[in-house]
């Protein structure tokens, strides 16, 4: 296989679930790293101007609202989020994956609260339908390390890349030359220094 790099102009990002109650089932993965590394991809897909699909599950019961601050950093996503009523597999719902088909890209970066349930089913279908996708490991956790790491063998066997919050942001900046590299070190640098 040849390696094309992700970038700003080839790739999307789907964030999928990350909710307070959620978030907190999970243990492979400490709360605040977890919570930060999820909110550096929202910014460094603004300042790439990334398209972005946001969605959560069943957010009025345990699962809890998104985090507030994805609000924040991405308004017109966050007002679109696909929010499922309980699928489990975020391509099963119809909403979700019209909105990643709608993104026009072919390489996604996925982010999923729980490896072990919410990613690892979108990843595993998304290769089958042929997009080439990379998963932010820690850019989300399992309620256990064994859970956690299974999960991530498995979408690995199956094609799909791992990576980490870091080393996509590097990727997807390409240089820190540039004006939108200079604030994308500036969200590495102030997540490093938190």
């Amino acid at each position: 296989m040849t390696y094309e790099k992700f970038s700003a102009d080839n790739a999307a990002l789907l964030l999928i679930d990350h909710q307070l109650g959620t978030m907190g089932w999970v243990k492979s993965i400490p709360f605040d790293e977890l919570k930060r590394n999820a909110l550096m991809l929202a910014q460094a897909a603004s300042i790439l101007k990334l398209p972005v699909v946001l969605t959560s599950s069943m957010e009025e019961h345990a699962q809890g609202p998104l985090l507030s601050e994805l609000e924040t950093i991405l308004p017109a996503e966050f007002a679109n989020r696909v929010k499922r009523l309980g699928i489990v597999n975020a391509m099963d719902d119809e909403n979700f994956a019209a909105a990643v088909k709608a993104t026009g890209r072919k390489k996604l970066i996925i982010a999923g609260v729980t490896n072990d349930v919410c990613t690892v089913y979108p990843a595993l279908s998304l290769v089958r339908d042929g997009y080439e996708v990379q998963v932010v490991a820690d850019g989300g956790g399992s309620p256990s390390a064994m859970a956690d790491d299974i999960a991530l063998r498995r979408m690995e066997k199956a094609g799909v890349t791992l990576t980490t919050t870091n080393q996509l942001i590097a990727e997807l900046a390409g240089s820190w030359a540039t004006p939108e590299g200079g604030q994308l070190i500036q969200v590495l640098m102030t997540a490093l220094q938190g």
